[in-house]
């Protein structure tokens, strides 16, 4: 399945890994885990990660996020992880590389690559990359193996969610073959702060729900400031105090921002992704985003979540 990327792989002696903006677990997992792959197997080659960076997830990353000048792409090999449009991804000078590729599992909205592997039966990228390391016969390193599974675990809810399969246990148990703590990384992603558990308890009595048995919360730009943490934590970070409500099976969160509405949607049993991709989204049957124009552009999404789960019910 790799077999054109890897010869991309092979034949350039510097290679440049990206993935999304506003990086989660599996983002992160997946292009720290590639890095440390690619530098103890290709020990010649030059191998950078670029992008920004999430407070929320920043103990994933033990090898610095590398500064590079646009002189620096020439030569190069750009590798896009994580990532379903152009307009998501992190540092957009992937572009001056002199090749580019795409590894993702998200629904495909739009070609970005030159080479491009997009398989939607991973529950993650790190599985992704796990499955590319074990067709390559890659040596997979105990740091690599801990970034992969990590980021497995974040996007499979723990191997809750409906996108774990056989698959996904069998590249788990791959990762687990090599030694890492697997203490240090529950610890690290589900112990938090009393602030944010509070922070959690202020978003749990902020939860409306329409009378389809859709779950909503709205925070206005003056509450985003009032908090006094990254529109991320708000957005993507609470979207899930909403997940576990008896009766509810879709439910969004809407964070104004200075550009824009952050819009994340969930469901455990609709395709929502359509919904998402009409307001210029993306992202998963049961998990995707968008970032929408005003307040009145969210209610008209709502609408549309609410007419969704009106025809199901």
């Amino acid at each position: 399945m790799f077999e054109a990327i890897l010869k991309l792989i092979q034949k350039y002696p510097k290679i440049i890994i990206h993935r999304h903006k506003n990086p989660d677990g599996d983002a992160l997992g997946s292009q720290q885990g590639l890095k440390y792959i690619l530098k103890d197997n290709y020990p010649d080659k030059e191998i950078f990660a670029v992008g920004d960076m999430t407070p929320r997830y920043a103990f994933m990353v033990t090898s610095p996020i590398d500064e590079l000048a646009d002189i620096d792409y020439q030569g190069s090999l750009a590798i896009i992880l994580d990532c379903g449009s152009k307009s998501l991804i992190s540092d957009d000078r992937y572009a001056y590389a002199d090749a580019t590729v795409r590894i993702d599992h998200h629904i495909f909205c739009e070609t970005v690559a030159n080479a491009e592997v997009i398989d939607t039966s991973f529950e993650s990228c790190c599985g992704m990359i796990t499955a590319m390391a074990m067709e390559c016969g890659w040596q997979v390193s105990n740091e690599a193996a801990k970034a992969l599974y990590t980021g497995m675990i974040t996007d499979s809810g723990r191997f809750r969610y409906d996108c774990t399969t056989s698959q996904t246990f069998r590249l788990a148990s791959f990762l687990m073959e090599r030694s890492f703590n697997t203490s240090d990384i529950y610890q690290n992603l589900y112990a938090d702060d009393l602030s944010m558990i509070q922070l959690r308890a202020q978003y749990t009595l902020k939860i409306q729900v329409t009378p389809q048995g859709v779950a909503y919360i709205y925070t206005p730009i003056d509450e985003v400031k009032k908090y006094g943490v990254d529109t991320f934590t708000l957005s993507r970070g609470m979207v899930n105090v909403m997940s576990e409500i008896r009766g509810i099976h879709t439910w969004v969160n809407f964070t104004e921002s200075e550009n824009g509405v952050l819009c994340e949607i969930r469901s455990n049993c609709y395709n929502i992704n359509p919904i998402a991709t009409k307001y210029g989204g993306g992202g998963h049957q049961k998990a995707s985003g968008a970032t929408l124009k005003n307040k009145e552009e969210a209610m008209a999404l709502l609408e549309d979540l609410k007419k969704l789960s009106g025809e199901k019910i």
